[in-house]
């Protein structure tokens, strides 16, 4: 007989009461089970009104409330979930999963901290439950508290070590803390346990990545599109591997593809904008770089890359506006670093008797190419104009008319009190500087007397000198494309009769100076040099400096001395602008070479080699 049967029996019987405690205690059980097999089937209405039939006759079933409030937040009827839960934990207050799932609803609205104090709660009756730890620490690295969330994810993996979620997260949490052969280990854990895990493919493909091991992402990247041939995140990540090891048009194969499954990928659109503007189609890396901020208004390293290929076509007015997004008082993932200092950022506010301090940036040519604008400064009335800067540069920096101090940035470095502070590169913007109205009368900065003494007697007697430069900084983001491979790429210039060749090279490459390729005269100087007021003192008794893009080239030009700059093709620095062989901040001291597209540096040296025998030959 049924439950119903019964039931009725008993009421026939006369046993009212026992056939009411029957139906209260069996019906709302078959009508869960039958509310279960709904929803596992898509039938959710019905679903839904068996579980309010099942609370109909007993309010305080949990499991009904419970399943209830899965229903109701899958349906993003949020609320209504949120009081399903709540109604089961008054039922039962020892119930882990509505905790569980009440937790998983806060998160999902950002109540955060509500969350936490009901997955801890879910974990107080229930310590060994693997799914509440998982989420708790993905909470927890939600909110930051990355020591947290890794002791949460570890715990659960000692519940239960092949749990492929758990996994997952903390490879994703030590990726974010740049552990990245621990996150390896954590996502190739994961995919033992779930080989089909794409996301977990994907993201080891990333970690691989930033490993320098390109061949092993390529193949974790096209193991996840094999399981899922329509994964945006998968084509964007490919491509922005392809773009690394320069296989740019299979980059932009790939970046299209993310773009043709998911049209409204504003990181697939921001990423196909760079690899065009840095393959010279800067009409197409414009169009792709409104298109990405019109999806996603603000984004800080969008905006920023839109604003260096402004700046290189020569649109300063809204490129120096956007360039703004390179810091942020209260972010540090930015290109500048925030100072922390006791008075307020100039904001273009009038300067009439006022003292300003200009805060250093980014690198050594950046400084020594935006100093001018102090002058501007002066114009405007500023009382005292004050300059930080990288000690290196302190002497040189001296040398400028209108620094009224020179405050070198170091470790526990005073800075005396100013009304105001600004960025180096803000003063672009504060000063309108426009193409037509670049501040470019040279010298602007000298060699020191003193030091053009101590360096003469180091330098070849014949005439001329001509100083190199093959390598820039060599964690500088382009330097890949700007260095040369060495210094036997310059063996062209060798070739000219009559030149004495001089090495201005310090750092990465200065050793090579001092066993020139094939026994080539070159006298090595890189090793005594101390500062930039060394260099300085150098450059300014050559004839000619032939260097790559790097401080040197801004050094020269400065000083009003003669300077040929071999640029690349791939991410072309934007304040050499495009197509020029001259550039309007040293005008007629500066001549540029352009690096061609496919074209080797040995061919490029060819090209200057030419020019540097023509050179000789005007001179005699």
């Amino acid at each position: 007989m049924s439950t119903l049967d019964d039931a009725i029996a008993l009421y026939a019987s006369g046993r009212q009461r026992q056939a009411f405690e029957l139906v209260v205690r069996e019906v709302p059980a078959l009508m869960n089970v039958a509310a279960a097999a709904a929803y596992s089937q898509g039938a959710l209405e019905e679903a839904e009104k068996y579980w309010r039939l099942a609370l109909a006759v007993n309010a305080d079933y949990a499991d009904a409330h419970n399943n209830l409030g899965l229903l109701l937040a899958g349906s993003g009827r949020l609320e209504q979930a949120e009081a399903a839960y709540r109604q089961a934990l008054a039922a039962n207050p020892h119930d882990a999963d509505a905790c569980n799932n009440l937790g998983i609803l806060l998160d999902k609205q950002d109540r955060r901290l509500e969350a936490e104090v009901v997955y801890r709660q879910a974990l107080r009756i229930q310590p060994d439950n693997v799914g509440v730890h998982n989420n708790l620490g993905n909470l927890l690295q939600s909110l930051g508290r990355y020591a947290e969330a890794e002791a949460a994810f570890r715990q659960a993996l000692t519940i239960q070590p092949q749990h492929p979620e758990a996994n997952y997260n903390l490879g994703i949490l030590l990726a974010a803390l740049h552990r990245c052969e621990e996150a390896e280990a954590a996502y190739r854990q994961a995919l033992a346990q779930r080989p089909d895990y794409i996301e977990a493919h994907c993201n080891l493909g990333v970690v691989l990545a930033k490993l320098n091991r390109y061949g092993e992402a390529e193949t974790a990247y096209r193991q996840a599109l094999a399981l899922r041939p329509e994964f945006p995140e998968a084509y964007i990540n490919l491509g922005n591997l392809l773009t690394a090891v320069n296989r740019h048009p299979e980059a932009e194969a790939a970046y299209r593809r993310a773009l043709a499954l998911q049209p409204g990928a504003a990181e697939a659109h921001g990423n196909l904008a760079a690899l065009l503007a840095r393959l010279q189609r800067p009409e197409e890396a414009e169009a792709a770089y409104r298109q990405a901020l019109a999806l996603r208004p603000g984004c800080i390293h969008t905006t920023y890359n839109f604003a260096l290929l402004l700046l290189s076509l020569g649109r300063f007015s809204e490129g120096w506006r956007l360039y703004e997004t390179r810091y942020h008082p209260k972010q540090t993932n930015c290109l500048v670093i925030f100072p922390n200092l006791p008075f307020p950022q100039w904001q273009g506010e009038p300067l009439a008797g006022k003292s300003l301090l200009v805060w250093q940036e980014q690198g050594y040519g950046d400084e020594i190419q935006f100093c001018r604008l102090l002058t501007e400064l002066k114009a405007r009335g500023a009382a005292r104009v004050g300059l930080a800067c990288k000690p290196p540069l302190r002497a040189l920096l001296e040398t400028f008319a209108d620094a009224d101090a020179v405050h070198p940035v170091d470790e526990g470095q005073t800075i005396p009190n100013y009304d105001y502070w600004t960025f180096l590169l803000s003063l672009p913007l504060h000063c309108g500087l426009g193409l037509d109205n670049i501040p470019a009368q040279l010298p602007y900065l000298h060699a020191l007397p003193e030091r053009v003494a101590r360096w003469q007697g180091r330098l070849p007697a014949a005439r001329p000198r001509v100083g190199l430069v093959w390598k820039g900084y060599g964690h500088h983001g382009n330097d890949a494309y700007r260095s040369l491979p060495g210094l036997a790429t310059l063996a062209p210039l060798w070739t000219v009769p009559g030149v004495s060749f001089v090495s201005l090279q310090k750092g990465v490459g200065e050793a090579e100076a001092l066993q020139p390729p094939g026994g080539q005269a070159l006298t090595a100087l890189g090793q005594a040099i101390q500062d930039f007021a060394d260099t300085a003192a150098i450059a300014a008794q050559l004839d000619l400096v032939i260097c790559v893009d790097t401080a040197i080239a801004h050094l020269c030009g400065a000083l009003g001395a003669p300077c040929w700059v071999l640029l690349p093709y791939v991410q072309t620095d934007w304040r050499w602008l495009r197509e020029r062989e001259d550039s309007p901040w040293y005008p007629h001291v500066m001549r540029l070479f352009r690096q061609g597209e496919g074209e080797a540096w040995d061919d490029v040296a060819g090209r200057v080699a030419e020019a540097l025998r023509q050179w000789r030959e005007a001179r005699r």
